[in-house]
């Protein structure tokens, strides 16, 4: 058996994606289970992911209320970059802020649910596709800070969705679609005045993922409720485990405290 808490999974692009879910200090290689029976046991305990302090209720995706609070990661500026406010002085966490806001960060195109423009640290755009199930993504530009990656990403906003459907990405692989295309057509409405540089020749990355059989309808699991998750394990995408039961975003529950009785 193993147990402990558990963080978002670990992924690893390759001919198929990899999974690793963090567990009690161990990593655990998902894709091994997938055809096969498994249970997750949320044993009702959970531990704030930044200072590990026991905590009724989770907030933002694993964080107390005090952390939640007070951490820059946990600002509304991390869900709405265009509102970073480290220029003007006020960042709950300067340190943070330059570390994770201050650098590079590349705005992109991702077909998951179909086409849609987002943004991540230039040197995390694998993961960041990979952690929301596209099957195709390709950078359409660069800036220098967070806020100027948010402030692209609202223009093309205006032309392009900015949300995954995260239903209609659970059933399928979906069409393969003409990001290229799609890239060359923003880039004849850029405004000149927006920040950064355009990537006209960025590579086009594609994606498959460890998926016997997608669900027609879509059924969540929650372990406040069902405090045992089992079935057969017929998928991962995202950061979804697809059971024949149902489906659970492991993301959405990191620092709870889970056993797994099959190892």
């Amino acid at each position: 058996m193993k147990s402990g808490t558990i963080r978002k999974m670990r992924t690893e692009k390759g001919e198929t994606v990899q999974y690793h879910l963090p567990i009690g200090g161990e990593l655990l290689h998902m894709n091994p289970f997938v055809g096969n029976s498994l249970e997750l046991r949320f044993t009702g305990r959970i531990f704030c992911i930044a200072c590990n302090t026991p905590t009724r209720t989770s907030f933002a995706q694993g964080y107390c209320f005090r952390c939640m609070q007070s951490l820059a990661e946990c600002d509304m500026c991390i869900m709405k970059p265009e509102t970073c406010h480290y220029h003007l002085g006020t960042c709950r966490e300067p340190k943070w802020g330059e570390a994770h806001c201050m650098i590079e960060h590349t705005v992109y195109l991702a077909n998951s649910s179909g086409i849609k423009v987002g943004i991540t640290r230039s040197h995390t755009t694998l993961t960041r596709w990979m952690d929301q199930g596209a099957v195709q993504a390709i950078p359409i530009a660069r800036v220098k800070a967070r806020r100027d990656s948010g402030l692209v990403e609202m223009a093309m906003k205006n032309f392009v969705a900015d949300k995954t459907n995260w239903r209609k990405m659970l059933q399928g692989e979906g069409d393969a679609l003409d990001l290229r295309a799609k890239r060359d057509e923003l880039f004849s409405t850029w405004n000149q005045a927006l920040p950064g540089e355009k990537v006209p020749d960025g590579e086009l990355h594609s994606f498959r993922y460890p998926v016997l059989k997608y669900p027609v309808k879509i059924a969540s699991l929650n372990p406040e409720k069902t405090p045992s998750v089992s079935g057969t394990l017929i998928g991962i995408k995202g950061q979804y485990l697809i059971f024949d039961t149902g489906v659970i975003n492991l993301r959405k529950f990191a620092g709870y405290e889970v056993e797994i009785p099959q190892v």
